[in-house]
């Protein structure tokens, strides 16, 4: 007895739900009216426009890749190792920019440094801060709050 390749074998099935399909449509229509009847006939015709446009092969070409995926990435000590370092690499990706936001291994003073165009710009201190206008009312607020980080030696 010989066995039913994979193309008919879907055919069929595409056929079995589009006869379904209408059956349900034709007991909607009678129950619920027209409007009930005439989408579940639109739904009928769905499986045999996939069929026939060969969309119905992407989606289960897909959903074989998918699950394909999905079972090596499970069971795969090597997949695992790969997810570890990605992990490992973002963690020093933060780590660093931690690092930068609070001055923490940064160049020795006195080493050049390279500024976002790639010159060097000289020595390794930062630039001079223009002065501020007398007279303005912050300049209290900001004086005495680099009073206290100079108490503590964090300036």
């Amino acid at each position: 007895m010989g066995s039913i390749d994979d193309n008919t074998w879907l055919l069929l099935n595409v056929a079995v739900l589009t006869v379904l399909g209408l059956v349900v449509s034709g007991l909607l229509w009678h129950s619920r009216g027209a409007a009930s009847g005439v989408r579940g006939l639109a739904w009928s015709l769905v499986p045999g426009a996939a069929y026939l446009t060969g969309t119905l092969d992407l989606l289960v070409d897909v959903g074989s890749a998918v699950s394909t995926w999905a079972v090596q990435f499970v069971f795969s000590p090597v997949v695992w190792l790969g997810v570890v370092l990605a992990g490992g690499s973002a963690a020093l990706f933060v780590a660093s920019s931690l690092m930068r936001r609070r001055g923490v291994g940064a160049a020795p003073a006195g080493t050049a440094r390279v500024d976002r165009k790639g010159l060097a710009t000289g020595t390794g201190a930062p630039p001079a801060q223009a002065p501020r206008p007398a007279g303005d009312p912050a300049d209290d607020d900001l004086d005495d709050i680099e009073a206290i980080l100079r108490k503590h030696g964090i300036t």
